[in-house]
């Protein structure tokens, strides 16, 4: 028998030109606190680093300042780049956050979107999957273990303690996003972590590596269920169809332009430039709203929405996260959605 299933926002905090970024943070805060009212389960904020993709640089400063204005909400990172920081300091302020909330925060792991963001802090590529298992291994040591030491190709600890600890026992849910590569996914089953499935990857895509994850899981005794992937969507729900994709067929254009833009950026990004330079300058745009609407976004009416997010839980999921805020939509237009998703879309998966 199906229980209730679990609701989450999630957002890029995406910064289109023209746009202030102190609103787009005022925004973002109002919406989780929105979310927690509408009894959404949780909030997941990316990070992402010299992009107008995403002002998730600091997403932990952000869960934070989330904590301080929520009570409920779980608060998660989807997700944080530990091979872009240093473990030890990025343990800290993860429990730091989890103190902070009562225990309410979830931290996700991902390798990111290598390129500028790599080049940018002078990290090499080269090893980044060794360094990015090695971060997370010290960081759930320190979180669990006093006097902690490790010895590894790329990081060293000697007996530390850290101060403070996490509120959760043994350690804040740790997820990974493993949308690319085997070695990750290995790495996840293999030390008992979750798995979550990105916005970035298309809908049959992620439900196959949900299912082979789930698989993989119950040949290694971790038996994590599917239930456990919290499921990511592009998502936006009017009152008609009609009046969906006027909302978001622009934003969304500008989200896929934007990763293809960015994508051109071997150092420097795209920050300074006009995009709407690139796209008179591209002869072909080779993905576009529908694209999008096909393969990566719910947006319809809440009937349509209603009949997605069933498909999906025929194939086992029960953990649905909502993009609401896509690519600079009208934040009245954002919360006008969260509200008609409460009120009609919600109810149907109780």
């Amino acid at each position: 028998m199906l229980g209730k299933m679990k609701f989450a926002m999630f957002t890029h905090m995406p910064w289109p030109e023209g746009y202030d970024p102190s609103q787009i943070f005022a925004e973002t805060l109002e919406q989780v606190q929105y979310a927690e009212e509408l009894g959404f389960y949780s909030a997941w904020f990316a990070e992402h680093h010299f992009s107008r993709y995403s002002m998730g640089s600091s997403s932990l400063v952000v869960a934070s300042a989330a904590a301080a204005r929520t009570k409920t909400i779980r608060l998660a990172t989807g997700v944080l780049i530990p091979t872009l920081h240093n473990p030890i300091r990025l343990a800290e302020d993860a429990a730091t956050v989890d103190s902070i909330s009562g225990g309410r925060l979830d931290v996700g792991f991902g390798r990111g979107t290598m390129g500028y963001e790599y080049g940018g802090f002078n990290i090499a590529e080269e090893g980044s999957q060794e360094r990015f298992q090695e971060c997370i291994k010290i960081i759930q040591g320190l979180w669990t273990t006093t006097e902690f030491s490790f010895q590894g190709e790329y990081y060293n600890v000697n007996k530390l303690n850290l101060v403070p600890p996490p509120v959760q026992k043994p350690h804040p849910p740790i997820y990974i996003a493993a949308s690319r590569t085997p070695a990750t996914l290995e790495f996840v089953v293999s030390n008992g972590y979750k798995l979550c499935a990105a916005v970035v990857q298309d809908t049959a895509a992620a439900l196959d590596l949900c299912h082979r994850f789930v698989k993989m899981s119950a040949e290694a005794g971790t038996n994590i269920p599917m239930s456990d992937i919290p499921f990511f969507r592009y998502f936006y729900v009017a009152e008609t169809a009609k009046q969906a994709r006027k909302d978001a067929e622009a934003r969304l254009n500008w989200v896929l332009d934007t990763v293809q833009y960015r994508g051109t950026f071997s150092e420097s990004s795209e920050v300074p430039y006009s995009i709407e330079d690139w796209r008179k300058a591209r002869t072909k745009l080779p993905l576009s709203y529908d694209y999008l609407h096909d393969n990566r976004a719910f947006v319809g009416d809440p009937e349509y929405c209603i009949a997605r997010i069933q498909e999906l839980r025929d194939q086992g999921v029960e953990y649905f996260g909502c993009n609401f805020a896509i690519g600079g939509i009208e934040h009245e237009k954002v919360m006008r959605s969260m509200e008609l998703f409460a009120r009609e879309v919600m109810p149907h998966f109780v």
